[in-house]
């Protein structure tokens, strides 16, 4: 069941929900800060929601540490605070939730709350590709491409673009279609580029289409 499900079955019976949460139900702390935060069953009330996250988040659960650090990235009924909001991200990454490691990748790439360190992004990446997060994957690619924070290495670009590629994302189709028109970490395929492309271009990503449009392909 999602958050948001959980959130709306709680709403049955929010007295219900507080009373467990007040009794220290890690679970029920997290709906309830969910239903202040969406406005579920409660009045909508963004520090109500970072206080019952909070005691969901320390007592280990992952979402509700995804949620709080959300909160501290955004100013979301706390003072912003970047490496607090790292911090809680990296609690729930450690705990395995692959969209929370991308997260904290995305944080040590750009410095966000962090010290910036492309070999630490990609460590998170990995472990979210790992898990098949298509993100990560073409992020990865991306790295392996430029010797980001690793050792250049395109065969092993080619490897995770097509990952993120064959789960449907746009970026890693187009770009996994240059490294076959280029032979970049794989041998030169203009078939095979061409049926990248067009998969990208499909999806509406504007530099698929005109390369299909230089090709002269339909």
């Amino acid at each position: 069941m999602s958050a948001v499900a959980e959130a709306f079955s709680a709403t049955n019976d929010i007295s219900q929900l507080k009373k467990q949460a007040e009794a220290g139900d890690a679970k029920a702390q997290y709906n309830l800060g969910l239903c202040y935060y969406k406005g579920y069953g409660v009045k909508k009330n963004l520090p109500e929601a970072v206080k019952w996250y909070r005691k969901a988040a320390e007592q280990g659960d992952a979402k509700a540490q995804y949620l709080l650090g959300w909160c501290y990235a955004n100013g979301y009924g706390v003072e912003k605070n970047l490496p607090e909001a790292a911090n809680w991200w990296r609690k729930s990454a450690e705990q395995g939730d692959a969209k929370v490691q991308y997260t904290l990748g995305m944080c040590y790439a750009n410095g966000y709350g962090v010290e910036k360190n492309l070999p630490e992004a990609v460590n998170w990446f990995r472990k979210a590709a790992e898990q098949g997060y298509a993100a990560a994957q073409y992020n990865l690619g991306l790295y392996y491409h430029n010797g980001y924070g690793v050792e250049k290495n395109l065969p092993e670009a080619v490897k995770w673009y097509r990952k993120a590629a064959e789960q449907g994302d746009a970026e890693a189709q187009y770009i996994l279609g240059l490294c076959y028109y280029c032979g970049d970490g794989v041998e030169k395929n203009l078939a095979e580029a061409v049926k990248w492309f067009r998969k990208a271009a499909e999806q509406g990503y504007a530099d698929a289409q005109k390369a299909l449009k230089r090709l002269n392909v339909q």
